[in-house]
């Protein structure tokens, strides 16, 4: 019996685009889900979405959604932005202030006898229906946004490009409307890419996050693949890493590598790549500021092999966090962000000398940048 074919990708891109300066290379297959394009400033993320939604042309490549060809330079093809089977929300929603919430989302839709039956299940579905009659300015940037995704989900396109929708809301709101996109993408089956520059938001909302660095694509996968295991520096920085160091990998063991670090000698049980470096390799050796435990007991009685004593030098407290930064032997500075809750446990204001446990499982290590 023949296998049925598999199913085309609901986005097949991989194309090249230069502005001035500036030059991206992106490429990307992903099925219905939702796709977090994340980086700083500058590194190309809203290019990306535009040039997807077919708001700027690509010099190479090409892109297919559903399997139809969007755009393809080497045979001619340029689809027009109304014709691709995606719904773009801009940063600045693109509202229709002469026009009520009610008509901005009809102007999507195309002409049906139950056009408004299905607007007004729109403006429900996202939550508000009683504000139809009303202008866009007349309205909160909260539910602006939501006015805005429902125009979007007016289309009926498999595909949804979000470009920092939430950016300039505050923390209450944006939370909000993470948890109603995400529930309207389920609910709706539909694939969904979003541009963020804010790592909470990337995190919480990504099926698979890519990492967009200078217009390349620095890495891609679920989540924690990133947030726990970067692929270098420069993403571990992105990913809020907060204790990064040099070092050169001394010897192998069974599933860890013991990295020296000034003399210094560590176990790393988590690595960049699929093999382990060499020994003699330059390394990055990076653990996240979560990650580090504080022991009341000696180094030496530590069950990690890489205890450290260290003195606690600076104590910021922010809300329910505490950011505390302690100094070691040999000019080593770690950091460790310890919740309110285990610090007022552990007595810490009360204590300067502690020992550091970086597990091997949470010390991951990656190929050496050229400046540390």
């Amino acid at each position: 019996m023949t296998a049925a074919p598999a199913a085309a990708p609901l986005v097949s891109a991989d194309f090249r685009l230069a502005l001035g300066a500036f030059s991206l290379e992106f490429a990307l297959e992903m099925q219905q889900e939702t796709v977090v394009i994340f980086g700083p400033s500058g590194s190309g993320k809203s290019i990306t979405l535009r040039a997807i939604a077919g708001l700027l042309r690509p010099d190479t490549g090409r892109i297919d959604i559903q399997g139809a060809s969007m755009f393809d330079a080497a045979r001619g093809v340029d689809v027009a932005p109304h014709l691709r089977p995606a719904a773009w929300v801009p940063q600045d929603l693109g509202l229709f202030p002469h026009l009520s919430v009610m008509e901005n989302v009809l102007f999507g839709m195309p002409a049906a006898p139950d056009r408004e039956r299905r607007a007004r299940a729109l403006l429900a579905l996202t939550g508000v229906e009683a504000l139809a009659s009303r202008r866009p300015r007349t309205i909160s940037g909260g539910q602006a946004q939501r006015v805005a995704l429902a125009r979007a989900l007016a289309r009926e396109t498999p595909l949804l490009l979000l470009d920092e929708p939430f950016s300039a809301l505050d923390e209450a709101i944006r939370d909000g409307l993470r948890r109603e996109l995400r529930r309207l993408r389920r609910d709706l089956g539909r694939g969904a890419i979003f541009v963020t520059h804010d790592l909470r938001e990337a995190y919480l909302l990504a099926d698979r996050l890519v990492v967009l660095v200078d217009g390349r694509v620095r890495q891609s996968g679920p989540p924690d693949e990133p947030f726990l295991r970067p692929a270098d520096r420069e993403v571990a920085t992105l990913m809020g890493f907060r204790n990064v160091y040099r070092a050169e990998v001394v010897a192998h063991g069974p599933d860890s590598v013991e990295v020296d670090f000034g003399g210094r000698r560590w176990r790393a049980a988590s690595w960049a790549g699929e093999h382990a470096p060499p020994v003699g390799a330059a390394v990055d050796v990076g653990i996240r500021a979560e990650r580090v435990a504080l022991r009341r007991v000696p180094a030496s009685e530590v069950e990690s092999p890489n205890g450290v004593s260290a003195t606690l030098v600076e104590d910021d407290g922010y809300g329910l966090h505490h950011l505390l930064r302690f100094q070691a032997p040999g000019d080593l500075s770690v950091e460790v962000d310890l919740p309110a809750r285990p610090y007022s446990v552990l007595g810490v204001d009360a204590q300067r000398e502690w020992t550091l446990e970086l597990a091997p499982e949470d010390l991951h290590v990656m190929p050496a940048t050229r400046s540390a």
